[in-house]
């Protein structure tokens, strides 16, 4: 086959040959638009040059460097996280954006104010998971000082410092896990809370729903003092185990947090997973594999890809036009996935 030409390129976007040959050598300014249109050509003609164009195409694009602080590396949901923000990022055509990601090992406040302010200097955004602490107020205080915002991400933080919270609307998503629990339980009796920490103000905010739905609606079940599991599996199972011990009329458990792979354990050892109603956070291999099994009842899930995406559409735009006067939130509904949905 004859190798396509620039008069094919040219022929194919209907643009002059002279056109097309400013956009491939960047000899005279070409509108953005017409640019697009030679490079789509290129492309459908299969020109030789046609990387050549599309990084003449990104050389003129305005380049931001975007930092992002998530938790615990290794756990298939973070993993699932940093991906789709790295997807978003790629998404954007009309930017050249750059997703710097970092893993806090323990979520401690000290450990996540360390890796805001290590951003300083390097990124013009950032986003975040963390406590709502003082520590972590300052961090955003000091990066907000330089021209810096600081969005955060599912569990708010730094209110009124912050830019903006992304993620779900946490008392409502506490709510609807009453009703869930208030409806698929047999008979009235006692339901245990699992809290990562008080120090999470999206833990609060579920805890402070569940509990406000709870004494509305459904005033003949007891809501036990929530137990703290610090996000972790072993400590999760060890607190479930012991409250079927001593808690014959158990009749449900939300596990608020992380550490839901140690309520799935308890309840499979016990073999009371069909007594004891259990919801959880966030679909990975495990948790879904245990919806299948009807170990657990049900799995809220963070729309992550929606997330990411207004995410990154939103850092571009308050770098690009300031930062608000008034934080404000971003609320994105939940997924909830049973055993049937799956």
């Amino acid at each position: 086959m004859k190798r396509p030409t620039i008069a094919d390129v040219a022929e194919a976007a209907g643009v002059s040959v002279a056109t097309v040959d400013r956009v491939l050598n960047a000899r005279l300014p070409v509108r953005e638009e017409t640019s697009k249109r030679v490079f789509s050509a290129a492309e459908r003609v299969g020109f030789h040059g046609t990387n050549i164009i599309r990084q003449r195409m990104l050389a003129d694009l305005p380049s931001y460097n975007l930092g992002v602080v998530l938790r615990k590396e290794r756990h298939a949901f973070y993993q699932a996280f940093a991906e789709e923000l790295q997807a978003a990022a790629r998404a954007v055509k009309d930017r050249r954006l750059q997703v710097h990601v970092q893993f806090a090992k323990s979520g401690e406040p000290g450990e996540i104010s360390e890796l805001l302010l290590g951003m300083k200097g390097k990124v013009q955004a950032v986003g975040a998971i963390g406590p709502d602490h003082h520590d972590v107020t300052s961090a955003v205080s000091a990066l907000k000082s330089k021209g810096i915002p600081t969005f955060s991400l599912l569990s708010d933080f730094a209110q009124g410092v912050r830019e903006a919270y992304l993620g779900t609307n946490n008392m409502k998503v506490g709510r609807t896990a009453a009703w869930l629990l208030s409806k698929l339980s047999h008979s009235p009796g006692k339901l245990l809370l699992l809290l990562g920490g008080h120090r999470f103000h999206g833990h609060s905010l579920r805890e402070t729903g569940f509990r406000s739905y709870m004494r509305e609606y459904a005033p003949e079940f007891e809501v036990l003092d929530a137990l703290i599991n610090l996000e972790t599996r072993r400590l999760t199972y060890e607190l479930l185990m012991d409250a079927v011990s001593r808690h014959h009329d158990l009749v449900g458990v939300y596990c608020i947090g992380g550490g839901m792979e140690g309520a799935i354990e308890a309840l499979q050892e016990t073999n009371k997973g069909e007594k004891i109603g259990c919801l959880v956070n966030e679909l990975t291999p495990e948790s879904r594999q245990a919806l299948l099994e009807r170990r657990i009842t049900g799995v809220f899930q963070t729309p992550l890809r929606e997330l990411c995406a207004d995410l990154i559409a939103t850092m571009v735009h308050t770098i690009e036009h300031g930062m608000a006067e008034t934080p404000g939130q971003r609320f994105l509904p939940a997924q909830l996935w049973v055993p049937e949905s799956l």
